[in-house]
């Protein structure tokens, strides 16, 4: 529990879904998703990245 509020992190994986309660790996989930959030581009700049994959094809 943090803040007086029930922690927990659904995980919709190919065959189930799973909920995650223990600290320690909802820790590991949350540092997860930050790192995947300072990693992804938005916009223009996704744009430019989904065109130069679709070229790399041809």
């Amino acid at each position: 529990m943090r803040d007086g509020v029930d922690a927990r992190i659904h995980v919709e994986l190919l065959a189930a879904k799973v909920t995650v309660t223990a600290p320690g790996e909802l820790d590991t989930y949350l540092r997860a998703f930050t790192r995947l959030t300072e990693l992804a581009v938005y916009g223009a700049e996704a744009r430019a990245l989904v065109m130069r994959a679709i070229e790399s094809l041809h």
